[in-house]
Order: structure tokens, then sequence, then C-alpha cells
């Protein structure tokens, strides 16, 4: 389990795992590392939220969410936000099912890809600062929304079909099982419960149901999910869950 957990780690962050930690992994094995995707989710909100310890007294409140916001951004490598941008681009290309496919591949940014990050980054800032001015403790709401993010994905990997014949996402979606995703949500749920008590059960249940209208939403547009998606779902999650916060 615990080296489960180190590959969950190296698998969606840029912390540095020791190769040895993960080894004698296969691949059919990293579906089980599902089920620490709010755990890990959970260490990128207070890592997240020691910057803005650090810097809210120094710089003040929108300074201090800029680089927090940022320092998120760097512990993922961006993995996330460049899945929502390749979505973007394919889904408002108003193209062929086909065709969106090819554009999420394109490595190159588009309009609508470089429109949604401009906002879900501002988001983040503004509803960050907001709390912080609100008096919520900022390095909390961040650890329970990065796990409330991750854990909700699993509504878009299970039941849900891969729409391409091969990719990462393939690890995951259609091959998590009822119990995994079961798992996976009360993890989430229990995480922001501990955190935030009532308001962030709530937090979570908003998170899920609107993960889950996107991904009925992507189904219908795509075909199914992709790793592009997921990382559209986790971003979006995130974002969903801070506002409902306010």
């Amino acid at each position: 389990m615990i080296k489960l957990l180190w590959a969950t780690f190296a698998f969606i962050t840029r912390l540095p795992v020791p190769e040895r930690w993960t080894q004698g992994l296969e691949t059919r094995d990293y579906v089980r590392c599902i089920v620490n995707f709010p755990l890990v989710g959970l260490v990128l909100g207070a890592l997240s939220g020691v910057v803005w310890l650090v810097l809210e007294p120094w710089c003040g409140t929108p300074l201090a969410a800029l680089f927090t916001v940022l320092a998120l951004a760097l512990l993922t490598g961006g993995f996330h936000l460049d899945g929502l941008a390749d979505t973007c681009d394919g889904v408002f290309s108003a193209r062929t099912r086909e065709r969106m496919l090819e554009i999420m591949r394109d490595s190159r940014l588009g309009t609508h890809g470089g429109l949604a990050l401009v906002f879900v980054l501002v988001a983040k800032i503004l509803v960050i600062s907001e709390l912080g001015l609100r008096g919520l403790s900022v390095p909390v709401a961040l650890a329970a929304a990065c796990a409330a993010g991750r854990g909700c994905a699993v509504v878009m990997m299970y039941g849900h079909r891969y729409a391409r014949e091969e990719g990462l996402g393939n690890l995951f979606i259609g091959k998590v099982t009822f119990r995994q995703a079961l798992i996976t949500l009360a993890l989430a749920a229990v995480v922001a419960a501990g955190l935030l008590g009532m308001k962030g059960l709530m937090a979570v249940l908003i998170t899920t149901l609107a993960v889950f209208g996107l991904g009925i939403m992507l189904r219908r547009t795509l075909g199914g999910q992709t790793g592009d998606t997921l990382g559209a779902a986790i971003e979006l999650g995130e974002l969903v869950f801070l506002l409902a916060l306010l």
C-alpha cells in the first residue's frame, strides 16, 4: 500500500520520489492508486498552504494568493492545467469528435485553452483572497480543496469509457471498480469534513455533482473520457470546492 502511495505521488506530482520506492509495480497496478488521490491532494494543498502562511503577513492577501496558486501549479508541474487547456481547445473547437480528440493531443496552446487557464487561475486567486479576507484558514481550505478535487475526479473514471485507444488516462478510466470509487469519495469527504466540518462535507457534495455533470457532458461530446478531461475535472473541482466555501 505504501508503494502505491509513493507511485501516486510520482504519477500526479513533481515531488521527488526515489525510483526504488516504486519498483516492482506493473502498469495494471496503477488503477489501485486511485484511492490515494485524496491523500496526495491533501499533501499538495498543505504544502501550498505553507506558502500562504509565510507570505501573507509580509506581502498581503492578494499577492500571497497569487504565489500560493503558483506554488500549487509548480507542485503538479502544471499537469492538470495542461489537461484543462487541451480539453477546452478540443471541446470548444466545434469540430467533429475525432478532430476534437486530435486537437487535444496537439501540444500547442490554442485560444480556448489559454482563456480557460487565465479564467481558472485568476478565479482561484480571487477566491483564495476572498476566503482569507473572510477569516477562513486558507491552508486548511486548500488542503481540503485539493483532496476533494482529486477524489471527486473518480466519478469521471467509474462507469466511463476511454475515448482513445491508448494514453495515460487508460490506466484509470473504465478500470476503477465501484468499491474503489466509493472509498476514494469517502476519503475525500472524511478529509473535508475533518478539516472544515459540515461546510466541507457540503462542498464535497457540490463538487461531486459538478464533476459528475462535467463527465456526462464530456462523454456526450467526446464519446468518453481522456487523461486531459481528468486533469480538467481536478482543476475545476478544486475551484468549485473553494467557491462552495464562500
